[in-house]
């Protein structure tokens, strides 16, 4: 157990030294205090304050952890070996920036409170972001961060045996609609030929016609595919299906139509079952609640978790009603179009909402790689180059690979060629230890 003496202990300052200490180094954290408890603990401790107490193992304290609500932060990057970090400590510290504020800035998404220009979605963007800005997006830093803070305690306490944590994978699959042609309504069908007269998209009205007398197999339902990869790894792949109602921006199955329903019970024979959240339901509790009871009772047991359509998050918003539906889990945390860390982490935490001051229970797992990210590189091998950087930056600090794929990645669409190929170097990638 690490001990810390500190002069005030804070719901921010618990929050954030449970998850570096806890949760990536795997080490029980208690607080204190009081100086004569401090100095009778005979095992690993550390100060946290602003004044070093005489030759302890010290990190001088930045005022962020200690504040209430949002203020003007004034954030300085520095060099730190090959990494970078900001709250610079000074010379009397142990390590040379204090960690756990510059942690509990980018976990809390303190900068996605403030204000910022959204996209077309109403999304923050990875541009907006500290990280992309100051060229740290692509490197977990919170995690190096914590492993530089394990090397300078142990340097300081050589007999203390730190847990051993492992590199793992949870693949996520998104299925906006499982099919490209099949379940669409006579309505629908009739539109999306006309369209494809419209534009001269001859090959289209033919596959869809074939698809639609059997005369051929639909190109979006890969399920066979995934199902049997899912049976030869260990890895449990999180499907998340759309089960909400048509709309500008969802444009999936009608969730009533016994074939789709039948299709997500066979997946969740094999595979996690979660809720892809459709984009008028991320602020519209009620049409959530519907959606959540909907798959519940298709999956016959509780919700537990959720993805937002879009890759959509409002702050704190979002986070509440799922945790108003007791949601366990939410998967969203992430940028489409950019591969990299939204938190700083690879470490699934927990949500912490700034308003209230609290630590909640839902547990935040980010991704970071989304299959769109990846057409910007434009052959096979520069796309196994980035996700090959992408892993291997993981692995150094034995963290969560939270890849998202999509049903109709896995097709013989020209654009995702080589993508089955990427998917297995994903899988491959826990059996290479």
């Amino acid at each position: 157990m690490l001990l810390v003496y500190t002069h005030k202990i804070s719901p921010r300052l618990n929050y954030v030294f449970k998850h570096i200490c806890t949760r990536i180094l795997g080490v029980e954290v208690k607080f204190t205090t009081t100086i004569e408890e401090f100095i009778a603990h005979d095992s690993l401790k550390m100060s946290y304050t602003k004044q070093q107490l005489g030759s302890e193992f010290f990190v001088k304290s930045h005022d962020i952890l200690f504040e209430q609500g949002l203020g003007d932060i004034d954030i300085s990057i520095q060099k730190w070996g090959h990494t970078k970090c900001f709250f610079f400590n000074g010379e009397k510290s142990a390590i040379p920036f204090d960690i756990f504020s510059a942690s509990f800035y980018l976990l809390s998404r303190y900068e996605e409170y403030l204000p910022h220009v959204k996209d077309e979605f109403g999304r923050f963007t990875a541009e907006e972001s500290l990280a992309f800005k100051s060229g740290f997006l692509q490197q977990p830093v919170v995690d190096i961060w914590a492993y530089k803070f394990k090397d300078a305690l142990q340097l300081q306490f050589p007999e203390f045996e730190f847990p051993l944590k492992k590199y793992g994978i949870t693949p996520i699959i998104d299925v906006p609609s499982p099919y490209s042609f099949k379940l669409k309504g006579l309505l629908r069908t009739f539109g999306g030929t006309l369209m494809d007269l419209s534009r001269f998209r001859f090959f289209n009205i033919y596959e869809r016609f074939a698809v639609l007398l059997h005369f051929k197999h639909d190109p979006h339902d890969t399920f066979k595919y995934l199902i049997n990869r899912q049976k030869n790894v260990s890895s449990k792949f999180l499907f998340f299906f759309l089960i909400g109602e048509y709309s500008t921006y969802d444009k999936g199955v009608n969730p009533n139509k016994k074939n789709f329903i039948s299709l997500i019970k066979h997946v969740a024979d094999y595979c996690k079952v979660g809720l892809k959240i459709s984009f008028f339901a991320l602020e519209d509790e009620n049409r959530l609640k519907r959606e959540k009871l909907r798959i519940e009772d298709i999956l016959n047991t509780n919700l537990e978790t959720s993805r937002q359509s879009y890759s959509k998050l409002n702050l704190p918003e979002t986070y509440r009603n799922l945790i108003t539906l007791e949601i366990k889990e939410d998967y969203t945390m992430g940028y489409i179009n950019h591969i990299g860390f939204r938190a700083g982490t690879c470490t699934p935490f927990l949500f912490y909402d700034l308003d209230y001051e609290v630590q909640t229970p839902l547990k935040i797992v980010p991704y970071q790689l989304m299959d769109s990210a990846l057409l910007k590189q434009w052959s096979l091998l520069d796309k196994k180059k980035v996700l090959n950087e992408i892993i291997n930056s993981i692995k150094a600090v034995n963290g969560l690979f939270v890849p998202v794929f999509h049903n109709y990645t896995f097709s013989e669409d020209k654009k995702w060629e080589g993508f089955k190929e990427l998917f297995n170097l994903i899988l491959d990638s826990v059996d290479e230890e």
